[in-house]
């Protein structure tokens, strides 16, 4: 079973760059961010002709979640539990692979750093730990589900320093700061298993993200943000995980690439 997590930056200005990597991996599930359209304007035809149904919770340019499968897909939850939010970012779903099923959530956390032209303004910093404090007692929920269960996506965090290539410069930065580091870090440690550094410790870097100025990817100056976190029963049958850079690399790329994890078959 093959998981991926994709944060493709508008799903429709992509799709040159998203359908042959779905015909070449193939991957069962694919959690997609940032797909920046509402339901009557995505592509869910393009999607159909490579194989995949989709379930999306969106929103016009901006923000926006989604789950490909080539398997059937039930819906169970648009937006997270308890927390009142006119932003579409999460969206839970369950997944029927091989005769199991599987749970999987695509997550688009905020960003949480100021507006460019008001960097006193905190409000969107505060919004950033509010979502974070409702996401920790969903995840905790969670792992009481009968189902395995997979949370992806573009969290918006940077766990560690090697997870940067320059911490310096993210020391002040939202999604650096100790307070949100603290609360990803809380979500791992009620049972969750970071899929890529279960298998690549520190140092390697796996980074996701590379900016599309200053020739950023060229140069490897990357970011970690996007994970996949796995419940103990999913964690239990983690047998790769790896960032495959090749959509990055080609045309009209997102500014991330996809992450994806193979779980064993019950």
């Amino acid at each position: 079973m093959k998981i991926a997590t994709f944060n493709v930056n508008s799903v429709n200005a992509r799709l040159e760059n998203l359908l042959p990597w779905l015909e070449k991996v193939q991957p069962d599930i694919v959690l997609l961010q940032e797909i920046k359209t509402e339901f009557n304007s995505f592509p869910f035809f393009d999607f159909q002709t490579v194989g995949y149904d989709a379930k999306i919770w969106g929103q016009k340019s901006y923000n926006g979640v989604a789950v490909l499968s080539r398997h059937k897909i039930k819906v169970v939850r648009e937006g997270l539990p308890g927390f009142e939010d006119d932003q579409a970012r999460y969206l839970e779903a369950v997944v029927a692979v091989n005769g199991e099923n599987v749970r999987v959530a695509s997550i688009y956390l905020p960003n949480g750093n100021p507006p460019y032209n008001d960097p006193d303004d905190t409000s969107k910093f505060a919004y950033k730990l509010r979502w974070m404090e409702a996401l920790f007692k969903h995840t905790d929920e969670l792992l009481h589900v009968q189902e395995p269960v997979i949370l992806g996506g573009d969290f918006n965090v940077i766990l560690t320093d090697n997870d940067v290539y320059n911490p310096e410069l993210f020391r002040n930065n939202a999604l650096f700061r100790p307070e949100v580091v603290q609360r990803l870090k809380a979500i791992e440690y009620q049972g969750w298993t970071d899929a890529f550094r279960a298998l690549y410790p520190l140092p390697l870097n796996g980074y996701t993200y590379w900016d599309y100025a200053g020739g950023a990817f060229a140069n490897d100056m990357g970011l970690r943000i996007d994970y996949l976190w796995l419940s103990p029963k999913a964690a239990d049958r983690l047998v790769a995980c790896s960032v495959d850079k090749s959509p990055r690399a080609g045309s009209k790329p997102s500014d991330h690439t996809a992450l994806i994890a193979e779980i064993r078959d019950k």
